[in-house]
């Protein structure tokens, strides 16, 4: 079963629900965001029933907020348990630390931060929330006296976002301080069968333009990422699934492969594929493979005969995020046809309204190898040719 839930559901999403009449739970929210739409409804006491009844059930979720619905009708099944060991990232860490004995990691109170005691840590080190979604307060810190500015500016991250998302999505009681990685980073959608073995769905390689770079702006998958991390990615869920029963559960992972070539996990989020419909949705452009589908029917990709006919080929996810030297009071649009032919085939534009999302929206595009150029180009722009500013008033 799938609940659906705010901040957004893509129209691939929907449409796929009604192709294959996979039952939706039918929450206020649900209605509200499917309205309109032929959908194979199911009751809230129906679904709670069916989930207590049934140990095997899946359930996807396009949203973190509907956490608290699992918490609250799914308590005593395998669902709050698994969660909450995905979500909260110190847990996970305990789960996996005989895998990697050497990797330093705390767990510190929100409040505790800015009195914390930093002259014994190994720096840099990635502070983020143990509970947290979007890349809201995370922060790597190169040097102990940069601590300050950093706990000032996660005090106000956490101000400016406590009303933005249920406390299941961004839980600011504690804090994860954990070792810098320099790596490649990466992130992928899967999911584990009814036998508890897991399945990849996609592989991306998330792009930074620097160390200091925590943005989301540039994600890309392609056969040469695949190949590299696939095999690999394997070993590293029948590990997880090793010390945890895990079975018909999907899962969004981001990684870091550092330069011997070790992976070593940042998070794990559970019961979803990446946020607000992306990394499932762009599976399914680049690749023709249905995400949802593949994790209810419990299908695998044919990568060798997926990339028969898409060598040399770049299928990238680029977040249309406004830079905050950008007053949103100043925007009046955002030229969504212009950002788009400046791309050699974008094959989805994702529109956003910037007063209720805080970014433009998405672009998901195909690129050839040898025009990475246009890649590499957007990664360092801060789209200011596309956005029109309102008329300034000089006679008020």
């Amino acid at each position: 079963m799938i609940l659906l839930d705010y901040p957004f559901v893509s129209d691939f999403l929907l449409e796929t629900i009604e192709q294959f009449q996979f039952p939706v739970v039918a929450t206020s929210e649900a209605k509200e965001l499917a309205k309109n739409r032929n959908i194979n409804w199911i009751s809230e006491d129906a679904a709670k029933a069916q989930i207590q009844e049934n140990e095997e059930i899946s359930i996807y979720t396009n949203s973190e907020n509907s956490i608290s619905w699992v918490q609250r009708n799914a308590s005593g099944t395998r669902f709050p348990q698994l969660i909450e060991l995905f979500k909260n990232k110190y847990k996970f860490r305990q789960l996996i630390k005989d895998i990697y004995p050497d990797y330093f990691f705390q767990s510190v109170p929100f409040g505790e931060l800015e009195s914390l005691d930093v002259s014994e840590l190994k720096f840099p080190l990635i502070v983020k929330p143990a509970v947290g979604f979007f890349s809201i307060a995370v922060h790597k810190v190169d040097h102990a006296d940069d601590w300050p500015q950093t706990v000032a500016e996660i005090q106000q991250e956490i101000k400016n976002t406590q009303a933005l998302y249920p406390k299941e999505v961004i839980d600011n009681t504690d804090f994860l301080l954990e070792e810098y990685i320099r790596g490649e980073e990466y992130a992928f959608d899967c999911y584990f069968d009814k036998n508890g073995e897991p399945v990849i769905l996609n592989i991306l390689h998330h792009v930074f333009i620097s160390e200091k770079d925590v943005s989301d702006r540039w994600y890309y998958s392609s056969e040469e990422v695949i190949n590299q991390l696939h095999d690999q990615l394997m070993e590293f869920l029948r590990a997880i699934g090793s010390k945890k029963t895990i079975r018909n559960f999907p899962l969004h992972i981001e990684i870091r492969v550092d330069s011997t070539g070790k992976i070593i996990p940042i998070e794990v989020n559970p019961m979803r594929f990446g946020g607000w419909c992306t990394t499932a949705d762009l599976t399914w452009f680049a690749y023709g493979v249905n995400s949802y589908q593949y994790f209810f029917e419990s299908k695998k990709p044919d990568w060798k005969a997926i990339f028969q006919n898409r060598k040399d080929k770049k299928y990238s996810l680029i977040l249309l995020d406004k830079q905050a030297k950008f007053k949103l009071e100043e925007i009046e649009s955002f030229d969504y046809e212009a950002i788009a032919n400046d791309f050699e085939n974008p094959l989805h534009v994702r529109k956003y309204p910037l007063n209720q999302f805080g970014v433009f929206g998405f672009l998901f595009t195909e690129t050839r190898k040898e025009n990475e150029k246009e890649l590499r180009d957007i990664l360092h722009d801060d789209l200011e040719k596309y956005i029109k500013f309102k008329e300034v008033d000089l006679l008020s």
